[in-house]
């Protein structure tokens, strides 16, 4: 799809002329890839409805812009691009959304406009406010053993953020808390490997780790403005999730007649950790609200 002057990638499962809802998946980082969410398209799969797929400008199979800086990567440019999406093809006018993580938060500030075409919302592991995100991932943090804690600590104090063990002690927070199957999944891999490669948008908007937060959404909040929402909505979360009760709480508590599933096997990733039960839960709340 063109997109200002570049190009976003998109993929469709199952057919747009289905009378079924059509489901958006938007994931997360800001800066991951589709991959991760990619089990989603079991909902189409099963049902015949749509789902569809799409790397966010600056990552994955869309353009990649390592030159832009923080003043770039903006919360009103992804809402854009969604926007542009939602045109390009043509469901505007009905359509239902499932945002993981900052997919979730992005999912959220196109919610609070009110939009007349979404007829569903799925906040999947999701913050509220990144101030309470990053206090629940320090405290989650505290409990990793002490040798963990240290090599963190230690690296973080002397700027060595790449340094191998740094990112042996970060991959053990990872391991409790965003995918607890070991090893991951190809897909959660492959997700990770390009970022690896490009790092650029999580760089700038989130920072180096998940509990080190200093990019440009550091002091992003959407609480407030949550009971503008109007959408039917289900909260998902995982017992282990590092989006713990305290994170996605807010969701839950301000949006009228939200529903709230905890999975109790998972972390950050139900649809991966705990695949099936998490799109048939998702699958039958689509359906509660397949109406024309």
């Amino acid at each position: 799809m063109p997109f200002r002057d570049y190009q976003t990638w998109y993929r469709v499962t199952g057919s747009l002329d289905s009378p079924k809802l059509p489901l958006v998946v938007i994931h997360g980082g800001p800066g991951c890839t589709h991959d991760y969410v990619d089990s989603f398209k079991g909902i189409a799969l099963a049902t015949g409805r749509a789902v569809i797929h799409y790397d966010q400008l600056g990552n994955g199979n869309s353009t990649r812009l390592p030159e832009k800086g923080a003043d770039f990567w903006t919360v009103s440019l992804f809402l854009e691009e969604l926007d542009a999406l939602l045109h390009h093809l043509g469901i505007h006018h009905r359509y239902a959304l499932l945002g993981q993580s900052w997919g979730g938060m992005l999912s959220a500030e196109h919610a609070v406009r009110q939009p007349d075409g979404l007829k569903a919302l799925v906040i999947a592991n999701s913050p509220a406010s990144m101030h309470t995100w990053v206090s629940e991932a320090n405290r989650l943090r505290r409990e990793l053993p002490n040798e963990i804690q240290s090599a963190l600590l230690r690296h973080e104090q002397a700027g060595t953020l790449t340094d191998p063990e740094y990112l042996a002690a970060s991959r053990a927070f990872y391991n409790r808390h965003v995918c607890r199957i070991v090893p991951w999944p190809p897909e959660v891999a492959r997700t990770f490997a390009i970022m690896d490669e490009d790092s650029t948008v999580y760089r700038n908007m989130n920072g180096p780790t998940e509990f080190h937060v200093i990019g440009t959404m550091k002091d992003w909040s959407i609480v407030d403005r949550l009971p503008l929402i109007t959408a039917p909505t289900l909260v998902i979360s995982g017992r282990h999730d590092e989006a713990t009760p305290e994170v996605v709480r807010p969701y839950v508590e301000k949006i009228s007649g939200a529903r709230w599933v905890v999975f109790e096997q998972s972390s950050h990733m139900p649809h991966v950790e705990e695949k099936e039960l998490c799109l048939g839960t998702v699958g039958e709340f689509l359906n509660s609200n397949d109406l024309p």
